[in-house]
């Protein structure tokens, strides 16, 4: 500790008062000029520089409406990448995109959803008529993100899981007539990746929303009523078919009356791995409001602080989040949670790394990811078009949905734990937060940008956090995911361990 640093800790101790009671004659000391901060005491005064406010407030101005949701492809996303890159090139960091860009652009076709849906069951009554019973927008049902603009009243027709599978025996549209009508889906496949992996490698295809949206379309169906109840544009658009997502009300309504119960239904295919469709005798209006923009374009921020070392500069670790959310399903989506915090968190810490100006042997690169709500493109764009060698990656901490509770969750980090003792050695030496490293078979579809990176061989960990209270709404993909629900103190801490376990790793 140098003379100056003593003196004023010993400063710090005398009471405010007697400094106050000084006689204004008395002249001070002669003051040495203070020593300049090693590296590490710089390290420590850049973590302690990390703010909650501060994160905070970029989480606010994120979800706010001037960014409209940030869809990827719309002038909103734009608008929040340029602010992102503003930040950045303040700090210091430089252009790492396409052709001397901030940006990897790619072609990127969106849906814009409007005001204006329906969702009816049409109920029949003695002696004739019927009632129609309404559901209500985001409590039991959202508009489909992709879905086409339109309203369709047909019969409802159950069919499971909308696979047509023949190398598994398997075809759930197998004598059933769904030209014209609204079928009703399950999301994923009848079995999980354990105990079977193998065989799950076999169903995993028939998982994706492209794939079941087309097969329905595949089979004439007009509608689609898909049992997966989240706003999401992570589908295919097909001209023509309308689709809405449900709560497990709206397809136990339609089992309503059924020889079997929906649970039995569900049940026999998952017990059997053999279909299980049925007419459900019932009639379904969906209405939808869209707008298909084929022509849009989306794209990933991308920015490099160069190492020094001549040899090890061209390695790097890379910190990355993806930027976009789901913009409106007609009403805000702001997204604060998912991904808000992990773009805000990620650029608290960058800020650090740059102010803390220490050597660096390897690169830092950032990557804010586009399009992750729309089939997690961003990630699998970059990886297959790297703007350095993915051999030279590493490290990669993806940062996703962190805003929200106590404890860290490290995913892939049993997988890769020199990143996770990385962290942990951070976590244990100033912060001291519960954090636990997790294993990923990863052998889902995927459902994050670390997937693209795991599945080419680089070392990754997902990172996130839980043990939150519970709210008393749903705010994965709702209107409510907003900045009052995060826990900022998470934030700060995991911005902390996020700068100094990358400062570890660059020099380790």
């Amino acid at each position: 500790m140098s003379r100056s640093r003593s003196s004023l800790r010993t400063l710090a101790r005398v009471p405010l008062f007697v400094l106050l009671a000084a006689p204004l004659s008395a002249q001070p000391a002669t003051r040495q000029p203070a020593a300049p901060l090693g590296p590490q005491e710089r390290v420590v005064a850049a973590m302690h520089g990390v703010s909650s406010h501060v994160i905070l407030d970029w989480i606010k101005e994120l979800t706010s409406e001037k960014f409209a949701g940030r869809l990827t492809g719309t002038p909103g996303y734009d608008s929040s990448a340029a602010w992102t890159v503003e930040r950045l090139r303040q700090w210091g960091y430089k252009p790492a995109g396409t052709k001397g860009t901030w940006y990897q652009t790619f072609p990127n076709p969106y849906t814009l959803v409007r005001p204006g849906t329906e969702l009816l069951l049409h109920l029949p009554q003695a002696g004739g008529g019927k009632v129609l019973k309404s559901y209500t927008w985001e409590t039991e049902f959202f508009q489909g993100g992709t879905s086409d603009a339109g309203s369709v009243t047909a019969e409802a027709v159950y069919v499971g899981y909308g696979a047509t599978a023949p190398e598994l025996g398997y075809d759930d549209y197998a004598g059933i007539d769904v030209k014209g009508k609204i079928v009703v889906v399950e999301p994923e496949v009848p079995m999980g990746p354990e105990p079977d992996t193998a065989l799950f490698r076999k169903w995993r295809p028939y998982s994706f929303h492209d794939y079941k949206i087309k097969n329905a379309a595949k089979h004439g169906a007009a509608g689609m009523i898909y049992n997966y109840h989240i706003a999401n544009p992570n589908a295919v658009f097909v001209k023509g078919l309308v689709l809405t997502y449900v709560n497990r009300v709206v397809v136990e309504d339609l089992f309503a009356g059924s020889a079997v119960s929906y649970r039995q239904n569900l049940d026999q295919i998952r017990k059997t791995l053999m279909p299980a469709s049925r007419a459900l005798g019932k009639t379904m209006t969906l209405r939808n409001t869209t707008e298909h923009h084929p022509e849009g374009i989306g794209s990933n921020v991308i920015a490099v602080l160069p190492g020094s070392d001549p040899v090890l500069k061209d390695e790097y670790v890379v910190l990355g989040a993806h930027l976009d959310h789901l913009g409106y399903n007609h009403e805000l989506m702001p997204g604060a949670h998912d991904n808000a915090s992990g773009v805000a968190v990620l650029m608290a810490a960058a800020e650090a790394i740059a102010r803390a100006k220490v050597p660096m042997k390897r690169s830092v690169l950032l990557l804010l990811f586009g399009a992750e709500e729309q089939g997690v493109k961003g990630s699998e764009v970059y990886v297959a078009n790297p703007v350095v060698p993915n051999a030279k990656i590493k490290a990669f901490l993806n940062l996703e949905s962190v805003g929200r509770g106590e404890r860290i969750g490290v995913s892939s980090g049993k997988e890769y734990p020199e990143i996770f003792e990385a962290m942990e050695r951070a976590n244990s030496q100033y912060v001291h937060r519960a954090m636990t490293a997790f294993s990923n078979s990863n052998l889902a579809r995927p459902r994050q940008d670390a997937a693209h990176f795991l599945w080419a061989k680089i070392p990754t960990v997902s990172i996130g956090t839980n043990g939150a209270p519970p709210l008393p709404y749903a705010s994965y993909h709702t209107t409510k995911d907003r900045w009052e629900i995060l826990t900022p103190e998470i934030m700060e801490d995991l911005a902390r361990i996020t700068f100094l376990a990358t400062i570890d790793l660059v020099n380790r």
